[in-house]
């Protein structure tokens, strides 16, 4: 490899040979300027030296001042060395930051955080009514007090933003005990993102306001499109995914992908060892008082991240790497979670995917 004195005396002799060449070519252009000059000084016997001597001088002068920038400007060599010596190699910090942009979720639609009135048209059924607000039959039917299937037009129906249950919190009521009404779990709940609650630590309650209830059913009311409640499976850590991701951990699936929790929960109350899902480098090991809480995020160098979310225990640090199937902490409930369970994201570029397309 050359050293920079060695690159510098090459520039030094290319720019030598570069200079001579352009003073000759201005030299042969400056002789058969002046032969024809000269030639008409003759014929003039002299009439016109001491003027164009004069004159001459002034036009150089000129030439030189006003090409000098245009030259230095447009010197093709000055960003070849500028580009040479600049610095090759910087130093890279690893930083995460869970609530940035680059790792927000992208949706196609605006999702929708309250219930919307919707007026009945001609031809309208309740099942085109529910495609087009991507919500249950049952939903709609709970909703307005509905018995039957029958709807008429102009009849105003509320259309609430998610599937499930529209609960008006009375004296008494937490979200352990809604949960348990509507034969659901507290953290489906919690989970759904315009649910305000007035003790962010303790999920507090106030009485009237008007709660959702995800995936929340009344069995009471046996409807006809009957919406079948929740079903818990079990998964065991280690398992290898169709895209080389394995389980993180063991336990049973309390939560599956949703618009509005693009993850996975899975709830073991024996607070099992938590695995990194595929080998990478830790990018964030900390904790926060909600939110996520206690978590971890892997960077797989291939475009995926993993998260790991309400962790009791972390087993590693920012900027570690970690093979596939290493410990990385435990299951916990720490951040905005009401049980010891799993959170569990794979992320493509920076978009939220859905896990059970890769784990199977």
């Amino acid at each position: 490899m050359m050293t920079i004195m060695q690159e510098l005396a090459e520039y030094v002799n290319f720019f030598k040979r570069y200079l001579f060449s352009r003073i000759l070519q201005f030299g042969h252009g400056f002789e058969g300027a002046k032969d024809i000059v000269v030639a008409l000084l003759v014929v003039k016997r002299g009439k016109y030296s001491s003027s164009f001597l004069n004159t001459s001088f002034f036009v150089l002068v000129a030439a030189g001042v006003i090409a000098g920038p245009i030259i230095a400007e447009n010197n093709p060599f000055v960003p070849f060395l500028n580009d040479r010596y600049q610095p090759q190699n910087q130093a890279t910090v690893v930083s995460y930051n869970p609530y940035d942009n680059v790792l927000s979720t992208v949706i196609s639609s605006k999702p929708r955080d309250k219930i919307v009135d919707y007026r009945v048209v001609s031809g309208d059924t309740l099942m085109s009514i529910a495609r087009k607000f991507s919500v249950s039959i049952d939903t709609i039917k709970w909703a307005n007090n509905l018995k039957t299937d029958v709807i008429k037009p102009d009849q105003i129906l509320k259309v609430p933003p998610i599937t499930g249950v529209v609960h008006k919190v009375a004296s008494g009521d937490t979200v352990y005990t809604i949960a348990k009404k509507y034969n659901t779990t507290a953290q489906n709940i919690v989970n759904f993102i315009f649910n305000e609650f007035t003790d962010p630590d303790t999920f507090g309650l106030q009485v009237g306001q008007v709660l959702y209830v995800p995936d929340g059913v009344i069995e009471e009311e046996k409807p006809k499109y009957f919406a079948q409640a929740p079903t818990y499976a079990q998964v065991q850590a280690g398992v290898k995914g169709t895209s080389n991701f394995i389980w993180p951990t063991n336990g049973i699936i309390t939560q599956y992908p949703i618009w509005y929790h693009m993850a996975l929960d899975v709830a073991n109350n024996a607070a099992p060892p938590v695995l990194a899902s595929d080998t990478g480098t830790v990018t964030f090991a900390g904790c926060m008082q909600y939110g996520y809480g206690c978590h971890i995020v892997i960077d797989h160098a291939n475009g995926f991240q993993t998260l790991y979310a309400h962790l009791s225990s972390i087993s590693v640090s920012s900027g570690q790497a970690v093979a596939q199937g290493v410990q990385i902490g435990s299951m916990g409930s720490t951040g905005r979670s009401t049980g010891t369970h799993l959170h569990f994201e794979i992320r493509l570029g920076g978009v939220l995917q859905n896990p059970q397309s890769y784990l199977r």
